[in-house]
């Protein structure tokens, strides 16, 4: 099955860091091919929320609710795309989810991110 894959996840205290990775490599051999590549995130009991995006150009955007602590980045070479995590929160435990979109919407399965002390 063709999707991205994150990684990264993992449990932290609340005001650390963690930097996940989407590997989209499996998606397309290219990143030129990549129109946008975006990090959504799910709380249980919650709706997906979009969190950050960024298309080939290296043009960002990050949610209001994350901006000053998120930012996400990407390697053209490697066809990593990475949202790094600062000043970590209770509530952005989530499952996050990296989707991918070229002339389809490819989504990935998930990486747990758990803040809690």
């Amino acid at each position: 099955q063709v999707q991205p894959v994150e990684s990264g996840g993992g449990l932290v205290q609340p005001g650390g860091s963690l930097r996940l990775s989407c590997d989209f490599s499996g998606v397309t051999e290219s990143a030129a091919s990549i129109a946008l590549v975006g990090w959504h995130r799910q709380a249980p009991g919650e709706q997906r929320e979009w969190v950050a995006g960024i298309n080939n150009q290296d043009f960002a955007r990050i949610a209001e609710s994350v901006k000053n602590r998120f930012s996400i980045f990407m390697d053209h070479a490697k066809k990593l795309v990475y949202l790094q995590m600062n000043s970590l929160k209770l509530e952005d435990t989530a499952v996050y989810y990296c989707q991918v979109t070229t002339t389809r919407t490819y989504w990935g399965q998930g990486t747990q991110v758990t803040v809690s002390s």
